[in-house]
């Protein structure tokens, strides 16, 4: 059946890309085309095999203006409240292994860090929500319940991305951000929902990565 398939390379796919951050930590350049296939390229093959689904996949990317301003005010919202906690908690909790870890482990430094921020910002989002919203939620739920497609969808965002956070931070503030994607996922899902394209959770997705990437540039004394 159509849901296992979509399932299973949701999970598989997912769990690969999280592996290869956390066990192999190429450099964040080589990562890019390995995100592409997986996020991208391999879920078309879905559509390319059947049919019946590429009207759905077209819908997707199909622009419609209702519901735009109220994401982008989201988006913006999204973002003060991410920079208002870091800026809360810097003296809480301990930030230091963020940028060791993103310099050692993905080669990001102060000096190509404008230049990821921009590619993480506008395009991996788009990526991830194509994979994870477009592909593991509302084309899986045409084919499940509405119910299993946003808890499927919204716990396998959280759990690729431990592969990336595990050695930035302690338990405790991993198992908050676990938490924050898995809610931030429901969000996503109900925005594109409502809507019926992928646009509105990328718009938010975004200014979301705009406000990580601020974080970014104060931790690596760049503002």
């Amino acid at each position: 059946m159509k849901k296992y398939l979509i399932m299973s390379a949701v999970l598989v796919f997912s769990i690969i890309v999280c592996l290869i951050d956390a066990v192999l930590q190429p450099n964040y350049f080589v990562k890019i085309p390995i995100k592409i296939v997986f996020f991208l390229a391999l879920p078309m093959i879905f559509f390319i095999r059947n049919k019946s689904d590429f009207k759905d996949f077209k819908s997707l990317f199909v622009f419609r203006k209702r519901g735009i301003l109220k994401s982008l005010l989201l988006g913006i919202a999204v973002y003060a409240v991410i920079l208002s906690a870091y800026l809360l908690t810097r003296n809480l909790f301990d930030y230091s292994n963020v940028t060791s870890s993103l310099t050692e482990g993905m080669g990001i430094t102060a000096e190509n860090f404008l230049y990821v921020s921009l590619y993480i910002s506008l395009a991996n989002s788009f990526l991830e929500e194509f994979f994870f919203r477009g592909f593991g939620f509302m084309t899986l739920k045409r084919h499940t319940s509405r119910k299993i497609a946003y808890i499927f969808s919204s716990v396998i965002f959280a759990v690729y991305h431990i592969g990336m956070l595990w050695e930035m931070f302690n338990i405790g503030v991993l198992l908050l951000l676990m938490f924050g994607l898995i809610v931030g996922g429901c969000i996503f899902n109900y925005l594109n929902e409502r809507n019926d394209n992928i646009y509105p959770s990328w718009f938010v997705h975004m200014f979301a990565n705009f406000a990580i990437n601020t974080v970014g540039f104060i931790l690596f004394g760049i503002i």
